[in-house]
This record gives C-alpha cells, structure tokens and sequence, in this order.
C-alpha cells in the first residue's frame, strides 16, 4: 500500500532552515506529482508545494514563495522541501501526499521555529 513517511522537522530559529525528506514506497513515485502541506495548530490543513512527477514544474504557496524550494529524486522515491528564512509563522505539522491534493499523506513531520 502506499507509504509515506515524513523526516527531517525539528527545532529552527527564526530565519534558520530545515530540510524536510519524504521516503516513498507502495506505487511507482516517477508517476506522481507530489505534494508538501501543514497543519498549523489551530488551523486547517494547507499546501505549501507542489512537483509534477518528471520534476520540472513546482507550485508554491505565496506564503513560501521565495523561501522553500521542492525537488524530487525518482531513483531514491524521495521528495525534499527546503526550507530557507523560516519564520514563526512556518510552525506547523508538515506532510507530504501523493498527488495534486493531499490525499493520501504521511503522518507528518513537526517543525517548530521558536527562538
């Protein structure tokens, strides 16, 4: 079945970075876009960004535009969201889903930006 298992979230300071990995297995990763979405707390799940399957098409959320950068690597069926000047703002419960939607996700990964 499909599988998705989010890493990579922690602890950052304001203006600091993360790089969140998303291991997949279960389908053929090459086929699908993929997505990263958060759930802050108190609030609705949103997504952040998006990669067709072939990599060459990225989405981003206004909020992030500028900051976090997705990429892919279909031979690892891994997808990555850097995560660059994150703000207090960016705390949130971070999944990634398979897909256009957020659908079908892992059980996410925590990032806290708190100095």
């Amino acid at each position: 079945q499909v599988q998705l298992v989010e890493s990579g979230g922690g602890l950052a300071q304001p203006g600091g970075s993360l790089r969140l990995s998303c291991a997949a297995s279960g389908f053929t990763f090459g086929i699908y876009a993929m997505t990263w979405a958060r759930q802050a707390p108190g609030k609705g799940l949103e997504w952040v960004s998006k990669i067709s399957s072939d990599g060459r098409d990225t989405y981003y959320a206004d909020s992030v535009k500028g900051r976090f950068t997705i990429s892919r690597d279909n031979a690892k069926n891994t997808v990555y969201l850097q995560m660059n000047r994150l703000k207090r703002e960016d705390t949130a419960l971070y999944y990634c889903a398979r897909g256009w939607g957020v659908g079908a996700r892992g059980q996410g990964t925590q990032v806290t930006v708190s100095s």
